[in-house]
């Protein structure tokens, strides 16, 4: 685990919480933390409902391409 402080590059909408029900709610926006290592494995970085980044498998992510507008205002909003 990270903090949640680390550099977060851009959105990921998460479309199923199977087995993270406590974690993630489906239909949200997660910030997502850049991990390569994690990407290599077909999992993503995101700081969940704990307020901490943990990986997840990343099937259960959409990436979104947002304006850098958007996401300034929805990093200043969390």
């Amino acid at each position: 685990m990270r903090t949640h402080r680390a550099r977060t590059e851009g959105f990921a909408v998460c479309l199923r919480n199977r087995g993270y029900a406590a974690s993630l709610e489906v239909r949200k926006l997660y910030p997502v933390v850049n991990d390569p290592e994690a990407a290599a494995n077909d999992l993503i970085r995101v700081i969940d409902e704990s307020g901490e980044d943990y990986v997840y498998p990343a099937r259960l992510f959409q990436k979104l391409a947002l304006p850098i507008e958007l996401q300034r205002a929805l990093r200043a909003a969390s």
